[in-house]
């Protein structure tokens, strides 16, 4: 490991503990040449698919569209930052058991929106509205009409 201060590429690990709820693992290091300590973090490499776009572009994978989209939704909503993680890690679990190279952008988006249905009603319209382009009114009263015979 490369010192972060001299540079130097030998150094002693001091400490070693579970981190970020056992995913990862903490090292306390101490540089060989200048003694100076830093922290390294390691953690398995999740392999996730391709993203597929609707007009046939391919792009990795990104965790941070899916918390944008689904924050944009919730926004002024009573929905923690936690249920937020824990909704795209679900996810991400979920196309890492999959093990498929590749995956349609709007299999990713019906994942995001059946998590939404259980977690907030207008986090789920409000996104669903964005996601299937509603062409007008009475596309989106009927999504919340589907809602509320879903909840009765």
């Amino acid at each position: 490991m490369k010192c972060p201060f001299c540079g130097h590429q030998e150094d002693k690990v001091m400490d070693s503990r579970p981190s970020k709820g056992g995913s990862a693992i903490r090292r306390r290091r101490e540089c060989l040449k200048c003694e100076k300590r830093f922290t390294t973090y390691e953690q398995i490499e999740e392999i996730l698919p391709m993203v597929v776009k609707r007009d046939g572009r391919r792009e990795p994978f990104d965790r941070l569209k899916i918390v944008a989209g689904v924050r944009k939704a919730v926004e002024k909503r009573p929905v923690s930052s936690e249920k937020i993680e824990a909704l795209v890690d679900d996810i991400e679990t979920a196309l890492m058991e999959r093990a498929a190279k590749e995956i349609n952008s709007t299999e990713v988006g019906e994942m995001v929106i059946k998590r939404l249905q259980d977690l907030d009603d207008v986090a789920y319209v409000r996104f669903a509205s964005v996601y299937r382009q509603f062409k007008d009114i009475n596309a989106f009263s009927d999504e919340v009409k589907r809602l509320l015979a879903r909840k009765t």
